[in-house]
C-alpha cells in the first residue's frame, strides 16, 4: 500500500509566501472555543428569555441542531473537503483547505478550522437556519449546530493528539485513523460514524494503519 502521508511530525509546509498571511493558516486548537462559546451562551440566553414558555421546544431544537451538525460534518468532509478539482488552481485551493492536513496529519496548528473559514460558514448556516425555522426557533437550533461544530473541532484535535483509554473514544480514533492511513475515501465522520454506516462508507476494520 502506498504511503498516504508525508510526515507524522507536528509540523507542515508553508501555504503562503507571506509570513503574515501564512500565520492565518495556522490556529491553536483553543481559538474556536473563545469565539463560539460566548455565541452559544448568548443564543441560549436569548432563547431562554424569549422562549421560556416553550422550554421543551428550546431543548428539542438545541439537540436537533447538534444532531444536524453530524450530517453537515459528513457532507462537508466527503463532498467539499474531498472534492478533487481538475485544474491546477483548484488543486492548490484543495491542498490549502484539506490536502495539507492529509499530508501532515499531526500538525497541531492545522487541526481545527481557521476563523476565516468557520465564520463565513457560521453566517451561511445562521441565515439558512433562520429561513427554515424562523426568527425564534432558529436561535436554539443554531446554538446546537455550533455546539456540534465545537465537539467536532475538539474531537478532531483529540483524535490526532490524545492517547485514549475509553473504549468509545478508542473506536472513534481508530475510525478516523483508517481514513488517514488506509482508506481516505471512507470514514468521513469524525465526531460520529453514524452517517458512514448510513451511506456505506464504513472502512474495513481489518485494515492496518
Amino acid at each position: 500500500m502506498p504511503k498516504l502521508y508525508i510526515s507524522n511530525e507536528d509540523k507542515s509546509v508553508r501555504l503562503f509566501k507571506s509570513d503574515f498571511i501564512d500565520a492565518f493558516s495556522r490556529i491553536h486548537w483553543t481559538v474556536p472555543l473563545y469565539i463560539y462559546i460566548p455565541l452559544i451562551l448568548y443564543l441560549l440566553y436569548w432563547s431562554l428569555t424569549n422562549l421560556y414558555t416553550n422550554l421543551f421546544y428550546l431543548i428539542a431544537f438545541f439537540i436537533f441542531g447538534i444532531f444536524s451538525w453530524t450530517l453537515v460534518e459528513y457532507i462537508l468532509h466527503r463532498f467539499v473537503f474531498h472534492y478533487e478539482p481538475k485544474t491546477e488552481f483548484g488543486k492548490k485551493i484543495h491542498f490549502i483547505f484539506h490536502g495539507v492536513h492529509h499530508d501532515y496529519p499531526r500538525d497541531s496548528k492545522r487541526l481545527v478550522m481557521v476563523p476565516s473559514v468557520s465564520i463565513p460558514l457560521a453566517v451561511f448556516f445562521y441565515i439558512l437556519s433562520t429561513l427554515i425555522f424562523g426568527h425564534f426557533y432558529s436561535k436554539p437550533f443554531f446554538a446546537g449546530l455550533v455546539f456540534g461544530y465545537l465537539i467536532y473541532d475538539m474531537m478532531h484535535y483529540a483524535l490526532h493528539h490524545f492517547a485514549f483509554k475509553n473504549k468509545l473514544f478508542l473506536e472513534l480514533k481508530k475510525h478516523h485513523m483508517r481514513h488517514h492511513y488506509s482508506e481516505p475515501n471512507k470514514a468521513y465522520g469524525v465526531s460520529s460514524p453514524l452517517w458512514d454506516y448510513i451511506f456505506g462508507t464504513i472502512p474495513d476494520k481489518r485494515a492496518n494503519f
